[in-house]
């Protein structure tokens, strides 16, 4: 089975359904009914009748069955339960109860359509695109009873997937994304189970299975159905924490989750809970970034180890060759520290470059561009098209000693490691003048007639 991550049920029911339930409907087998019918003379006597024979007859009725209802959805219902009447044994039930099916949903009568679902289970319990059509009719029916047996259906359902192993896997699909639609389907049938439960009002079974299926694949969906288990409950601080989360993951079209209803319900719990909107944004951001944050697959953090910036082994970007700081110990290091998605760290450099060249013969001084990207996979394209002309390393870690937070920033380390000079943001109208004096101050103390570079008048 496969899943979208941004859940949607109505995806997640047709993705499995509509192929299982069109490979035999009424318009399929009125194809049928118009073959010709066996010719009288190869009719064995009414003496002879053998189990073929009886199974010829019974296809034979069933055809008369389709072709005398025609387009008539109502005249073909009662066809065919008048034929399961007459042959309740008959070989073709399933084919005939899915038939029923898509006649009973035509003359929307949902309840009779989830009947004929649920013997089509009885007949093949193994079918999951069944089942998830029977769960699907039987919440539509919505009574209590029948939102029960849904539950019981998609527990079914979560034993199957629970049962499928890698060794089941297509030689076409790689095992990352096998494990990646595992736990997608996983996710998926929690929250479906999940949802259930909360029409039931069973909250404390509803939490436990959307708890799960966040925890498993995390979806805005989930979040929001969380959000309404703990509304519903009057825990209003549960609730705005749900509804945040929610907020924070729909971007676009995530599923049936409205950005905008999420708003509506977050604001209202909130001012339940505060009294007014004070605070929701800052709230909001948070959650934000620790949402994103969770969503970023855990990496061995560089330089764990690392206590001062001549401890640092860095990489060159974009190749990432080894550069040690080792090495740059006695100097005065310039460090410049960006990122490929902020605008101003792009005006930044063409400033930063130009007081690098004024520096460029001194050996006291070393100017680096320090790139903070997540995803360094952005960094060799950025790099192709702007071509900086400093040189260019990942920050590994040193963005996390120095506290770096905002770009762009930067940082003059003294010849002994100490922070000298420290910019967050710049003036384009001054900022050239003020990192080149920053510059020579921190170069001062070791300066000599050999290595020393005066500032310009």
């Amino acid at each position: 089975m496969k899943a979208s991550r941004n859940f949607s049920k109505a995806a997640f029911f047709s993705r499995l359904v509509l192929l299982s339930l069109l490979s035999s409907s009424p318009s399929s087998s009125q194809e049928q009914s118009k073959q010709p019918a066996p010719s009288p003379q190869a009719k064995p006597s009414p003496s002879k009748k053998t189990p073929q024979t009886s199974q010829l007859a019974e296809e034979e009725e069933l055809q008369q069955a389709f072709t005398a209802a025609g387009n008539d959805r109502g005249e073909l219902v009662r066809a065919l339960e008048e034929f399961l009447k007459k042959y309740p044994e008959a070989s073709q039930r399933p084919q005939i109860y899915r038939a029923l099916v898509e006649a009973e949903l035509q003359l929307q009568d949902i309840s009779r359509a989830a009947g004929y679902a649920e013997r089509i289970v009885a007949l093949t319990p193994d079918d999951i695109p069944i089942t998830l059509l029977a769960i699907q009719l039987l919440e539509r029916a919505g009574d209590q009873a029948a939102l029960r047996r849904a539950v019981n259906y998609s527990t079914r359902v979560l034993d199957a997937v629970n049962r499928t192993s890698a060794d089941q896997r297509s030689p076409r699909v790689s095992a990352e994304q096998w494990e990646l639609e595992k736990k997608s389907d996983l996710a998926n049938t929690y929250f479906l189970r999940g949802d259930l439960y909360l029409k039931l009002k069973d909250y404390a079974a509803a939490k436990k299975d959307l708890q799960t299926s966040y925890q498993t694949l995390p979806t805005a969906g989930a979040a929001q159905r969380l959000g309404e288990a703990a509304e519903l409950q009057n825990d209003l601080n549960s609730a705005v924490q749900e509804y945040s989360r929610a907020f924070a993951l729909a971007e676009g079209k995530n599923g049936n989750v409205s950005r905008a209803e999420i708003r509506k319900k977050l604001g209202n719990v909130w001012r339940l809970a505060r009294g007014s909107n004070d605070g929701l944004g800052e709230y909001l951001l948070r959650t934000y970034d620790e949402v994103l944050q969770a969503s970023i697959p855990a990496k061995p953090q560089k330089n764990a180890d690392a206590h001062e910036t001549a401890d640092f082994m860095l990489r060159k970007a974009p190749e990432g060759a080894p550069f040690p700081l080792k090495d740059t110990r006695g100097k005065v290091l310039v460090v410049n520290f960006w990122a490929t998605w902020c605008g101003p760290c792009r005006a930044m450099e063409p400033h930063f470059e130009r007081v690098a060249a004024e520096f460029q013969g001194s050996r006291d001084v070393l100017f680096l561009s320090a790139n903070c990207d997540e995803d360094e996979t952005l960094v060799p394209a950025y790099l192709e098209k702007e071509k900086l002309r400093t040189t260019v390393v990942f920050a590994d870690g040193l963005d996390r000693l120095l506290a770096v937070g905002s770009f762009p920033t930067i940082v003059i380390l003294d010849r002994s490691g100490k922070i000298a000079y420290r910019a967050e943001g710049f003036d384009p109208d001054s900022v050239e003048k003020d990192l080149e004096d920053a510059v020579n101050h921190a170069v001062a103390p070791a300066k000599d007639s050999s290595s020393a570079k005066h500032s310009n008048p």
